[in-house]
C-alpha cells in the first residue's frame, strides 16, 4: 500500500430513506359496496449502516465516494398490504474505524469486529394505514399517517490501525528503516524530520510460518498530545497496539530523556497507554562498542526491557523479532 493510498481520516453525508405513506381505501368487493376500511401501513425507509471488513486496511475507498443515500420506504396498499421496505446501503469499513458526530464531535460507535453492522441512520418508519383507525364512532376513516422522515447527517470516521506492535520514536530516529528490513513493506525513507506523514503497516515473518503486524507510525514531537506537529493525527493509532517498540537512535543526545519524553506524551494523551507491554531499542547501534552499550544500560530502568539494533548492519534483528513475539505470546 503506497502512502498515498493509506486514508484514516474521512468525512461522510449519510442520508436514510423515508417511511412510506399509509393507505386511505376501503375494502370492495362485487357483492360488498360499502367495506370497512383495509388500508395497509407504509414501508420502512432504507437504513445507511456500517459494516465491519477484515479484508480493509485504509478508508480510502470513501475518499471519492462521501455521499449515501438509501432508498425511502413504500406506500401501503388496500387489502392491509404493507410497503414494500426501502433498500439499506452498506458503508464498509476496516475494523478499528470510530464513527463520531460530524457536528460535535461525540463518538458514536467503534467498529472492531469482522462482519459487525451498526445502523448509522435510521430509516423512517412508515405510516399506519386507514384500518388503524377505525372506531365505534368512526367506522370509515379516510385518512393515513405520513411516513416519517428519514434522518440525514455528517459523519466523521477515523481509523485506529489493528497492528500488535506500534513503532514508537521522534522524527528520523529510524523506524521506516526498520520496518522496511524486517517486513516486506516499502515506506519512504530519507534524512529529514516527518519523511512518514501517514501509518505504514507491515508483516513481520516470525518462525515456523509464524506472523505478527507492526505499524510504523509519524514521529512524535515533545507537545504531540497537543496536536503539535501531527499532533492527534498520530497518537489514536497507538492506543490500537497491544506493544509498545520504543526506537531511539544511539547518537540522541540524550536516551533516557527522549525516551520519557516519548513516554509522557503517550501519558497525557491517554494515561490507558501505560498499562501496555514496552520495549525500548537502540538503533545505529552499530556505532557503539561494547563498553559505550554498558553505559547506556547503567543510564536507564532496570525494569524496562532493552535491545541493541542496527537495521542497516542488520545486526540484533533476530533478537528483536524473539523478544516481540514472547512478549505478544505471554
Amino acid at each position: 500500500m503506497t502512502e498515498g493510498n493509506f486514508v484514516d481520516y474521512i468525512k461522510i453525508w449519510a442520508a436514510s430513506g423515508n417511511g412510506g405513506k399509509g393507505s386511505v381505501h376501503l375494502h370492495r368487493e362485487k357483492f360488498i359496496t360499502k367495506g370497512g376500511p383495509d388500508g395497509g401501513d407504509g414501508g420502512r425507509g432504507g437504513h445507511i449502516i456500517v459494516r465491519g471488513d477484515k479484508n480493509m486496511w485504509t478508508l480510502y475507498h470513501l475518499k471519492f465516494k462521501k455521499h449515501y443515500r438509501a432508498e425511502h420506504g413504500g406506500a401501503g396498499s388496500k387489502s392491509r398490504s404493507t410497503g414494500k421496505d426501502g433498500e439499506d446501503k452498506y458503508v464498509d469499513v476496516p475494523l478499528g474505524t470510530i464513527v463520531k458526530d460530524g457536528e460535535t464531535q461525540d463518538v458514536l460507535f467503534e467498529i472492531t469486529n469482522d462482519g459487525e453492522e451498526v445502523i448509522l441512520a435510521e430509516g423512517g418508519k412508515g405510516g399506519r394505514g386507514n384500518w388503524h383507525f377505525k372506531s365505534a364512532t368512526n367506522q370509515t376513516p379516510r385518512y393515513s399517517q405520513p411516513g416519517i422522515e428519514g434522518q440525514e447527517k455528517w459523519f466523521q470516521l477515523e481509523l485506529k490501525l489493528l497492528a500488535d506492535v506500534g513503532l514508537v520514536g521522534f522524527p528520523n530516529a529510524g523506524k521506516s528503516t526498520l520496518l522496511s528490513v524486517i517486513t516486506s513493506a516499502k515506506p519512504k525513507i530519507a534524512d529529514y524530520e516527518f519523511t512518514t506523514l501517514k501509518p505504514n503497516l507491515g508483516i513481520v515473518e516470525y518462525r515456523n510460518f509464524k506472523s505478527f503486524v507492526m505499524a510504523d507510525i509519524p514521529g512524535i514531537i515533545e507537545g504531540a498530545a497537543e496536536g503539535k506537529g501531527l499532533g492527534h493525527r498520530f497518537l489514536r493509532h497507538i492506543e490500537r497496539n497491544s506493544t509498545l517498540l520504543f526506537l531511539i537512535p544511539a547518537d540522541s543526545n540524550d536516551i533516557l530523556k527522549e525516551y520519557e519524553i516519548l513516554l509522557n506524551e503517550l501519558k497525557k494523551h491517554n494515561p490507558e497507554l501505560m498499562d501496555k507491554d514496552r520495549l525500548l531499542t537502540i538503533s545505529k547501534s552499530d556505532m557503539l562498542d561494547e563498553e559505550l552499550k554498558e553505559e547506556i544500560e547503567k543510564e536507564l530502568p532496570n525494569d524496562l526491557p532493552l535491545l541493541f539494533i542496527s537495521s542497516i548492519a542488520q545486526t540484533g534483528l533476530t533478537e528483536l523479532k524473539d523478544k516481540l513475539w514472547e512478549m505478544l505470546n505471554v
